[in-house]
């Protein structure tokens, strides 16, 4: 069988990994990508990741400054189905490159644009840095009581990058599934800034209700209460690290059996664990585990827990270590391929195992400009051609909406799968959420209105309706929805949807052509498939956690019980709730791998997903390895950077995040400071220069940059040419309610809440010129039972029966005082 992308032609006028990464993945499911490179090549082909990112396809050198260059560029458009670039905002019109013009040559042309920060607003000119879209929008501030000095904390971790590569995989072949309707493509656009969005799970919808109704918001807990119990990271007897994510209270006593510590039940301080009645018991328990835990060296400790099969547990690990993990080679999460010029090469694997329609690893990364003649030589190509009629023999109505008429049920809890599918549902896909009748426990995770925060994004633009699907007459509601259904999405572990019901063969011979997809901690098919994983997990094991926690954040060498409970508490902080949304992005680019094979095959089929393999991608940059490959760049200890001119910085009021990383960018820089001699500076005169002499350019910025004030310098060095901004105003709910530049490119979207009302929920993460996504409100647990119910057959006793006897149920909301 042929891959689902075979059909299209893809014109990459991207430079680096966010256009990169999403070009290879389609890539890999058969896509006949084309990277135009200017004279000279993508500059950012110097990146260690690039032999990944560049695999597949073929490389042809255009300079479309030149005229001619500019017309053999409109002859392939001709014939290709997407355009991908990322040109800052007014650069492609000066070059002949943008949606107008490339659009009139083809109507049918889907064109994806990936900017830093969206074309309209303030900061449309920012520089596209990660570090810079992440310290201006708040992302560094969040990390505030991570550790004790009272400062934003550099986050090394590129989820704008991976958003935003999921992001425009997602965009494109939605807008390729709405073309069949449309007859025409249109213009698909994201960001850096839109690649974060996701990140955000809880911060702008609580700063509105905090405004609004603070009465209902309890003060927060102290920094150490925060450290919970499930989600310990704990050091074994050789130094080594684990982490603990046992959320679920079952795997909580699975861990405590585990370890040896069942005792404490009889304890009246623990009786309750792991909800304590006060500080001093929490303390107390958290010393025993700890303790316990160095008893043993780290091996043994995890041979423990997978024999268990209940015990969220995974060794803190760098993505280098982390290419030989089991799971992820059996799943083919990562490959191991020869390169002509490196070598043998490990590297991730295809984003997904699509069972029916497989991606595989392209060739290796082209030599610059290896394929000019060849492509240019090309007869002319016609773009793929649409079904003539929908499936009735009618022509098919064009949608408002990319997913309009798509269905996708969701049996899945917390935040990875559910936001994921949410995405979807943004999309304009019907999401209909099946809930237990106590709801998704993920809706009690919090006190007073607080608790609905999380669960207002998780659960947006959805249906909802709570079965009992242990009940026979709950199955058979289940299954009457999946018959209506396109796609099936869960994150039961395997085995249990069979017991449901709700099976793959199950679901299948209810609707023969149904996509369904598992996404889970582990995938299928390694050692670990049976195991519980949450956030954490995929953190401390793919690398992410480590990164984050700086050169020295994971002592292996601890004297005593404070440096112990210290080292713990930092590793809780650096891993950070990254993994679940880096996981969302992916489901939704795997569902619309999906969609686009089935539209061209007709056949539904299973599709894998882990967590593991998800946040794999989330670690691009050094999921790969080759002889000679650099290391990835080490966080300082005090976890403001990677190097003098790409760190964090004081200045006299404030603190702004400086990101100079071009040749071009250090003059620039010395001469906006005020001190061009340092330009000429022996000690920094080249790059390598500039490294040796790190920690005295870090002394002499230091000093200049605490002379002015934040927002001066943010004002001088930006039309400088310097990528520098204010790193320590906003924290993330701030930035998206309150800056204009969220309502000038349409990213502050309202919905109406069923308790309390209109509020700005999180914006598109990718946008559509001529069909534009569906931004509805988060929902309660149960909100549309009966209406379901009844498109389903049920009259209005059936109903009432079914919720007599709890088949069926609803979320009771809480009462609300009036809105300040």
């Amino acid at each position: 069988m042929s891959g689902p992308c075979d059909d299209l032609r893809v014109i990459d006028l991207s430079s680096g990994p966010v256009g990169g990464v999403a070009t290879m993945v389609l890539g890999d499911f058969g896509a006949d990508v084309i990277k135009i490179e200017r004279p000279g090549g993508d500059p950012l082909r110097r990146l260690p990741s690039a032999p990944m990112w560049l695999r597949g396809k073929r490389s042809a050198v255009l300079d479309l400054t030149e005229a001619g260059d500019r017309a053999r560029l409109h002859e392939l458009v001709a014939g290709a189905d997407v355009v991908v670039a990322s040109f800052r905002p007014g650069r492609a019109e000066a070059l002949g490159a943008d949606h107008a013009t490339l659009s009139a040559i083809n109507p049918r042309l889907v064109y994806c644009s990936i900017s830093g920060w969206g074309p309209r607003g303030p900061y449309a000119q920012y520089p596209a840095d990660e570090a810079i879209v992440s310290a201006k929008t708040g992302r560094m501030r969040s990390f505030f009581g991570f550790a004790p000095r009272p400062a934003p904390y550099f986050s090394p971790l590129q989820v704008g990058v991976h958003g935003a590569a999921q992001s425009a995989i997602t965009g494109i072949l939605a807008a390729l599934f709405a073309r069949d309707r449309l007859g025409a493509g249109q213009l698909v656009e994201t960001s850096l800034l839109q690649g974060q969005f996701p990140q955000d799970l809880f911060g702008l919808v609580r700063t509105q209700l905090q405004r609004d109704f603070a009465d209902e918001f309890p003060p927060p807990a102290p920094a150490p209460a925060r450290i919970t119990l499930q989600y310990l990271p704990v050091m074994a007897s050789d130094g080594r690290w684990i982490q603990f994510a046992n959320l679920v209270e079952h795997l909580f006593h699975a861990m405590i059996a585990a370890v040896g510590l069942s005792e404490i039940y009889g304890d009246p301080r623990f009786a309750t664990a792991p909800t304590l009645a006060n500080q001093e018991d929490h303390d107390a328990l958290r010393t025993l585990i700890l303790e316990r835990v160095r008893e043993r060296p780290a091996d043994e400790w995890m041979e423990i827990f997978r024999a268990n099969g209940n015990v969220a547990a995974e060794p803190f690990e760098t993505p280098q270590r982390a290419l030989s993990n089991t799971d992820l080679l059996v799943n083919g999460e990562v490959v191991e391929t020869e390169h002509p010029r490196l070598g043998r090469l490990r590297q991730l694997g295809p984003l997904a195992r699509l069972t029916v329609t497989p991606g595989a690893v392209g060739g290796p990364d082209p030599l610059l400009g290896e394929h000019t003649s060849e492509v240019l030589a090309e007869a002319p190509r016609a773009p793929s051609a649409p079904p003539a009629t929908s499936g009735n023999g009618a022509t098919a109505p064009a949608p408002r909406h990319p997913l309009e008429g798509v269905t996708v049920v969701e049996f899945a809890t917390v935040i990875a799968v559910p936001l994921g599918a949410s995405l979807l549902a943004d999309l304009g896909a019907r999401v209909i959420k099946v809930e237990s009748l106590e709801g998704d426990p993920h809706r009690g995770m919090g006190a007073g209105l607080g608790a609905y925060v999380g669960a207002s994004k998780t659960t947006a633009g959805k249906d909802s309706i709570c079965i009992d699907l242990k009940a026979p007459e709950g199955q058979r509601i289940a299954q009457q929805i999946i018959e209506r259904s396109d796609i099936v999405i869960h994150n039961f572990r395997p085995g249990v949807p069979e017991r449901l019901g709700i099976g793959y063969e199950q679901a299948r011979a209810l609707r023969p052509d149904i996509i369904y997809i598992p996404a889970t901690g582990y995938g299928p098919d390694g050692p670990s498939a049976h195991r519980p994983a949450a956030h954490p997990i995929p953190g401390a094991a793919c690398g992410g956690a480590l990164f984050q926690a700086g050169r020295d954040g994971a002592p292996s060498d601890v004297a005593s019980i404070e440096e112990l409970r210290e080292g713990s508490g930092w590793l809780y902080g650096a891993n950070e709730t990254s993994p679940d949304p880096n996981t969302s992005v992916v489901l939704a680019s795997a569902a619309m791998l999906g969609l686009h094979a089935r539209r061209r095959t007709g056949e539904g089929q299973q599709i894998f997903l882990s967590m593991l393999g998800a946040n794999a991608y989330a670690n691009y940059d050094d999921f790969l390895s080759y002889e000679g490959k650099p290391e990835r760049p080490t966080v300082d200890a005090d976890v403001l950077g990677f190097s003098a001119l790409y760190r964090l910085y004081p200045a006299r009021s404030g603190w702004v995040m400086l990101a100079v990383s071009s040749a071009a960018q250090w003059p620039a820089l010395c001469a906006a400071l005020g001190r061009p001699d340092l330009a000429s500076d022996p000690r920094f005169a080249t790059a390598e220069d500039r490294r040796e002499a790190d920690d005295a350019l870090a002394e002499a910025l230091t000093e200049l940059l605490a002379a002015k004030d934040a927002d001066e310098w943010e004002a001088e060095l930006i039309p400088a040419g310097v990528p520098c901004v204010r790193a320590d105003v906003h924290t993330p709910g701030t930035f998206l309610r309150d800056e204009e530049h969220m309502r000038a490119n349409g990213f502050a979207n309202e919905a109406e809440h069923a308790i309390w009302g209109p509020y700005q929920r999180w914006g598109p993460t990718v946008t559509f010129s001529g069909t534009p996504g569906r931004y509805g409100p988060g929902v309660l647990a149960g909100e549309q039972t009966d209406s379901i119910l009844e498109e389903l057959g049920y009259g209005a006793a059936d109903i009432a029966d079914l919720r007599a006897r709890r088949v069926v149920t609803s979320e009771q909301p809480m009462a609300l005082a009036a809105r300040a």
